[in-house]
């Protein structure tokens, strides 16, 4: 769809799993067509791919920002940056 910029957070839950929520900006008319779709991805510049998934409803077209959810290949809680 095109280039993103995004801000990522990452949790580790008590079974061990990694988990993240962030911020995705990228341009109004992109990321309008990027919601709703159920096998979304985003490749990192150093070569992860990760599953994007940005939930509710578009509340302003001219925005160029969501809130996702984000799986796949994600590093470990030890990789994070604190």
């Amino acid at each position: 769809m095109g280039r993103a910029d995004y801000e990522i957070e990452g949790f580790q839950t008590p079974p061990g799993e990694i988990v993240a929520s962030g911020e995705i900006w990228m341009a109004a008319k992109d990321l309008n067509q990027a919601f709703g779709w159920v096998n979304l991805q985003l490749t990192t510049d150093d070569g992860r791919i990760l599953q994007v998934r940005l939930s509710g409803n578009r509340l302003d077209p001219r925005s160029d920002a969501a809130h996702p959810d984000i799986g796949g290949h994600l590093p470990s809680a030890s990789q994070w940056r604190r």
